[in-house]
């Protein structure tokens, strides 16, 4: 933050935290926020709208952005919303129907945690009538309002309805919420889950993967309806994202690998991802052309394909 965010709002890098802050007062939550998602260089915001908080609509964030901004929604608060007005199984499972149905027709993608809810060892069948209807009526009968799905049968459901859907699915994989059992996170759990939708129609997007981004990456090579999202991944390791990014070049092809900063809350934070991004990007691409191994056409082609081509591909954004 201090090295990439004081110049986009007047002042030097590294510029002390109390004169940052300061100058933050100074200009006002609004104007600095707009100084500093305009000086991210990010042209289009995809938004995960299921997070918890006040939340800043894509509208609201296309604005001061001066960019384009498309949902992505958030299966299991789908669920839950739905929960929250749905007072019994038959009701519950018509409304979530009729709003998977209602979200794909404006939304981008689907989204699921269900790796930090449960854990991606789920079964990789869709589960069927008599288990979806007895796992509602448990759930329903004990949740109260707000409660939070994870249940492994209902976030099989949900999964399965997004893939019938055939929009992109984002899961969630690798680090994720304080104290979460990591090893329940590991991507290469959800490989009979991509063998079973293999064919369907349904890009699979691996968002994270950290420490585990071979795997993701793996994945990604393997199953062509399989991408892996490299953004948060970077921002978690800093100075050593050329690294990271790398590694998962070594095992995902090229047109298989999206940028993302996985930032919230903050605007700093789509900063740093996406300054991370282009000078691992340019670190990893440079040193490959300098060493004669590509020509700096193939670089650039490379590198118009992560920043932004493959996304535009699999979101259906051109």
């Amino acid at each position: 933050v201090r090295r990439w965010c004081p110049p986009l709002l007047g002042l030097e890098p590294h510029c002390t935290p109390a004169r940052y802050l300061a100058r933050r007062r100074e200009l006002g939550v609004l104007e600095s926020a707009r100084r500093l998602l305009r000086g991210s260089g990010i042209t289009t915001y995809l938004v995960d709208t299921g997070l918890p908080g006040d939340l800043t609509e894509p509208g609201e964030l296309a604005s001061a952005g001066a960019a384009e901004a498309r949902e992505i929604v958030r299966l299991e608060l789908l669920a839950e919303q739905v929960a929250d007005t749905s007072g019994t199984v038959e009701s519950f499972l018509a409304n979530l129907a009729e709003s998977v149905h209602a979200a794909a027709a404006n939304a981008v993608a689907f989204t699921s945690v269900a790796g930090i809810r449960h854990g991606l060892a789920l079964a990789p069948e869709p589960p069927g009538p008599g288990e979806v209807r007895g796992a509602v009526g448990r759930w329903l009968a004990a949740r109260g309002v707000g409660g939070e799905l994870s249940d492994p049968v209902l976030l099989r459901h949900l999964l399965w309805s997004a893939v019938a859907s055939g929009l992109p699915l984002q899961l969630h994989a690798g680090l994720g919420a304080p104290g979460l059992r990591i090893d329940r996170t590991d991507p290469v759990l959800l490989t009979d889950f991509v063998r079973a939708t293999a064919g369907l129609g349904t890009d699979l997007v691996l968002l994270h993967g950290y420490p585990y981004h071979r795997h993701a990456a793996h994945l990604a090579g393997v199953f062509p309806h399989v991408y892996v999202d490299c953004g948060a991944a970077l921002v978690r390791t800093g100075a050593r994202a050329a690294t990271i990014l790398a590694e998962i070049l070594e095992l995902a092809p090229f047109g298989k690998i999206l940028f993302s900063t996985g930032a919230q809350g903050l605007p700093e934070l789509h900063v740093v991802g996406a300054r991370l991004f282009r000078e691992a990007l340019g670190r990893v691409l440079g040193t490959w052309v300098a060493e004669g191994a590509w020509c700096l056409a193939d670089a650039q082609r490379v590198a118009g394909m992560l920043a932004s081509g493959n996304a535009r591909r699999v979101y259906g954004l051109d």
